[in-house]
């Protein structure tokens, strides 16, 4: 190691380490460290509440192998999703879209897409603005079953609606 390399090493730890101590940040369940009013997911038996919403209302639509459209499970999932944004309108959501791990990375980026916005469709269609919704696909990168069989397969096809009161 050089010269340098040794004090600017020595410098950055001795900066970093004054940099450790733990600051005391007022924190409520109802807004955030950074002063917004951004509700946590709250109760599962509040109805207004984001834990609500994923355990009763449901924030995910399944899919069939290469497909986009809404089947009819998936389209009550949505119905149940328009009822409850409408009674909670200061709520945005973003849909997020994702695939299986078969297929290359674009083409389930595409596919994710196409579902996300496939979801988004259906809720703009059914009166809640479209303001109110933004769509992200990630394609085969976030599953939440790690398999290489049918049973995580069809969970992983799937777009998920996630809620917020924050601004896009």
């Amino acid at each position: 190691m050089t010269k340098f390399g040794f004090y600017f090493c020595t410098i950055s730890v001795i900066f970093l380490s004054g940099c450790s101590q733990n600051a005391s940040i007022p924190f409520s369940t109802n807004v955030m460290p950074n002063g917004s009013s951004a509700k946590f997911e709250g109760d599962v038996s509040d109805p207004g509440s984001i834990a609500f919403f994923k355990n009763n209302v449901g924030d995910r639509v399944l899919f069939s192998i290469d497909q986009s459209d809404i089947d009819q499970s998936g389209k009550d999932i949505l119905l149940a999703q328009v009822d409850w944004l409408q009674v909670n309108s200061d709520y945005k959501i973003i849909i997020e879209g994702h695939a299986d791990e078969r297929g290359t990375r674009e083409y389930n980026l595409a596919l994710g897409a196409r579902r996300a916005n496939s979801a988004r469709e259906f809720l703009v269609s059914r009166g809640i603005e479209s303001s109110r919704i933004q769509t992200v696909s990630f394609g085969k990168e976030r599953p939440v079953e790690l398999c290489s069989k049918e049973n995580c397969y069809s969970e992983n096809r799937r777009a998920v609606s996630v809620v917020s009161n924050l601004n896009f």
